[in-house]
């Protein structure tokens, strides 16, 4: 359920983000684009301080670590 909100606001974000491709200059939608984004911070640190990082993108600079973190399927609490 949590990965389907984040993958929900981070669709809408970028969804809005294309639209600004077309439409730099539309502030309401720059600020719709904004707040999913926020609304999706909070809900990918808590699936990564669960289950580990989301994409090696979000990584902390060591591009390998994500490699070192239990698998979903690895973690205890899932089984």
């Amino acid at each position: 359920m949590l990965l389907k909100k984040i993958s929900t606001y981070r669709f809408a974000a970028y969804d809005l983000q294309l639209f600004l491709d077309t439409h730099p200059d539309d502030e309401k939608t720059m600020e719709q684009m904004r707040k999913y984004e926020q609304l999706a911070t909070p809900l990918i640190e808590q699936y990564e301080s669960k289950y580990g990082m989301l994409t090696k993108n979000e990584s902390d600079g060591n591009n390998w670590a994500w490699i070192k973190a239990p698998w979903p399927w690895e973690c205890e609490e899932d089984r």
